[in-house]
C-alpha cells in the first residue's frame, strides 16, 4: 500500500487528545487520523446504501402488491451489484 504524505491543521486541543490517544493505544497519530479516515468513508458507504434501499421501497411500495412476498427479489434488483463489493 503507497502512502500519501498531506498536512492537516487541528486545534491545540485535538492535537494534545490525539497525541495523548496514540501514546495511550501505542499507535501513531497518523494512524489514528487514517482510522478516522475510514469511519468517515465506511459512514459515508453506510449512508448512500441506507438511501438506495429507501429509494427502492419507495419506488415499490406504490406500484406493486405483492411486496411482501418478493421484498428480497425487488432489493436484490435495485442493489444489483452491491452483494459483490
Amino acid at each position: 500500500m503507497t502512502m500519501v504524505r498531506t498536512q492537516i491543521q487541528l486545534t491545540e486541543d485535538q492535537a494534545r487528545a490525539l497525541k495523548a490517544l496514540a501514546a495511550r493505544d501505542g499507535v501513531s497519530m497518523a494512524a489514528l487520523v487514517r482510522r478516522g479516515v475510514d469511519v468517515v468513508l465506511g459512514e459515508t458507504e453506510n449512508a448512500e446504501r441506507r438511501h438506495r434501499a429507501i429509494e427502492a421501497i419507495g419506488r415499490f411500495s406504490s406500484a406493486h402488491h405483492d411486496v411482501a412476498r418478493r421484498h428480497d427479489a425487488y432489493l436484490d434488483e435495485a442493489y444489483g451489484s452491491w452483494r459483490s463489493s
